[in-house]
């Protein structure tokens, strides 16, 4: 009798896993509350920095070692499933009033406020879920896979290669000796494409959102009283010229390390900053004003953005800029907090993954030709702008080639009618069920910035952003 009770007192598995599953819930959002300070003391961050900073905590737990193609393990898929869902929730929560109608008992109908999520997170919150979900897919391709294998640094007897002394800390790919069959690499190419499409997505997102975000007083304080004090004379001369060429301008600079490119990045954006709150000022006779014209700031200003531009597509490892971080920090908005963190970090895995598929793609070319694989790797690091188009042309033309479009089921691109009605069922291939998507990436304010970003086809990595 005894042994029956304890048996019908003993909690099943399913129970102790969502006891435990509470618990973890429970602390996390605890941890939220608190601003991370567990003493207690009010000495917290705010509420959206402390969601920023845990999605982007997971993200490192659950992506940090992901350093082949090969799928994740089963327990951390579930765990960052699971919890991602647990912070993305606080989003159904952010609202805003809208009309609607209501019908009375006698029949009447009468209009009146209703809540409902609030715009940009009900549109893109769902498409980072998307593309979320098409990296995870796009790794669990490569389980059986068997025409490459990866070997440690240690491994290597000699002759190490440019890309090993870069990435020491990365296996290294290998491949057949006569390189992979003609079949893998196409494949390869397809699944390239597709990271490439889902990185272009994130970065959008990711732009729009930090564009939208207010700039910090302490940024604004910290600026040179002008955009010639920001620049320097060397620069802000060529920038100002009748004829301009921001590839002249960046090939007259030293842009060898990786710090003196963040460092032009941040004078850029400094000036910018400045010219906008210039043209936006309304005492023209205050600390900000000058002689400049408004005409003038205007150009300066689009070319400064043209370079910026540039710069994340020819170089996608940099950092975060200062005023980005800054935003970040300062930031007092609980959605687009979790959106830029969101973005951001699918960003962080989608360039991993690309750049993964580029080392076997390298490998590949070394192989099969190993006196210009050096260079092939090289050219793929930095392609000119006019090189680098929306839909990669070494596929174009081949059943395997896809854009976003094809995935997302997305209408980017208003002006290519005949093309989007050609992709209109591939998102079948994929075996992913289309999300409907409105005509540009949805936001509080006019998108300017992703349009320029798009046209020029640049790309921007977050490796190092947190």
């Amino acid at each position: 009798m005894d042994s029956a009770n304890n048996n019908s007192t003993t909690p099943s598995p399913l129970a102790k896993d969502r006891h435990s599953d509470m618990e973890l819930m429970k602390e996390k959002f605890a941890k939220l509350l608190l601003g991370e300070d567990m003493s207690g003391g009010g000495k917290g961050v705010s509420s959206a920095l402390a969601l920023s900073n845990a999605i982007t905590n997971l993200a490192a737990s659950a992506f940090g070692e992901q350093k082949r193609l090969e799928p994740m393990s089963a327990d951390t898929k579930a765990k960052w499933r699971k919890e991602i869902d647990w912070l993305l929730s606080v989003t159904d929560y952010i609202v805003e009033f809208v009309a609607s109608k209501q019908k009375a008992k006698d029949g009447s109908t009468m209009e009146v406020m209703a809540t409902r999520q609030r715009n940009d997170l009900h549109m893109n919150i769902p498409a980072l879920r998307k593309l979320d979900a098409m990296l995870l897919d796009c790794l669990d391709n490569f389980k059986d896979q068997n025409e490459f294998y990866y070997t440690s640094s240690k491994d290597e007897d000699s002759g190490k290669t440019t890309r090993q002394e870069e990435k020491w800390w990365i296996p290294t790919p290998k491949v057949p000796p006569n390189g992979l069959s003609e079949v893998t690499r196409k494949w390869l190419q397809y699944q390239k494409d597709s990271v490439n499409q889902v990185l272009k997505a994130a970065m959008a997102i990711n732009a729009q959102v930090l564009s939208e975000m207010g700039i910090p007083d302490n940024y604004i304080e910290a600026l040179p009283k002008n955009g010639r004090a920001s620049l320097g004379d060397a620069i802000y001369k060529i920038i100002t010229e009748d004829f301009f060429d921001p590839d002249c301008l960046l090939s007259s600079l030293d842009l060898s390390t990786e710090h003196k490119i963040l460092d032009l990045k941040n004078k850029i954006e400094a000036s910018v900053v400045i010219w906008k709150r210039k043209m936006n000022a309304k005492d023209t006779k205050s600390s900000w004003g000058s002689g400049v014209s408004m005409e003038k700031r205007e150009l300066l200003e689009d070319r400064a953005e043209t370079i910026l531009l540039i710069l994340k597509h020819r170089f996608p490892g940099i950092p975060q800029s200062d005023l980005d971080i800054s935003k970040i920090q300062f930031n007092q908005d609980v959605g687009h907090a979790i959106l830029e963190s969101y973005s951001r970090i699918i960003e962080s895995l989608a360039f991993t993954v690309l750049s993964r598929i580029e080392d076997v793609m390298h490998a590949d070319s070394l192989a099969r030709n190993p006196p210009n694989a050096e260079q092939k790797k090289s050219s793929v690091k930095e392609q000119p702008k006019e090189e680098q188009p929306e839909v990669l042309k070494s596929n174009e033309g081949t059943p395997t080639s896809k854009t976003l479009l094809d995935f997302m089921g997305w209408n980017l691109d208003q002006g290519d009618t005949n093309n989007n009605s050609m992709k209109k069922d591939s998102i079948d291939d994929v075996g992913n069920k289309p999300l409907n998507k409105p005509a540009n990436v949805v936001t509080n304010k006019k998108i300017s910035y992703i349009e320029r970003l798009e046209n020029l086809g640049g790309l921007r990595s977050p490796t190092a952003r947190h």
